[in-house]
């Protein structure tokens, strides 16, 4: 079984939001985040995958997770490629 931790971007107009979660089923998850069933504060937004890394182990993907998080300037880099990417 393999884990993956993924950086979701808010679909809303007017909305700079971003979510990061780990799971060990990746589509799942972003449906369920889409149907107001996943974290309380994804609810009310619709989200677009735009990262994910996949790990051997949870608590390897837990402490990536972690780092994601709390690391601000990684995640811009991560939605500013992103939004190069959708424009292309």
């Amino acid at each position: 079984m393999f884990y993956y931790v993924y950086l979701l971007k808010a679909t809303n107009k007017g909305v700079n939001k971003s979510y990061v979660g780990y799971t060990n089923n990746l589509k799942l998850r972003i449906t369920k985040h889409n149907s107001n069933k996943g974290a309380k504060s994804t609810k009310g937004y619709k989200w677009l995958l735009i990262y994910y890394k996949k790990f051997k182990t949870k608590s390897s993907a837990m402490s990536y997770e972690y780092k994601l998080k709390k690391n601000y300037t990684l995640r811009k880099k991560i939605k500013n490629f992103s939004a190069l990417n959708e424009k292309n």
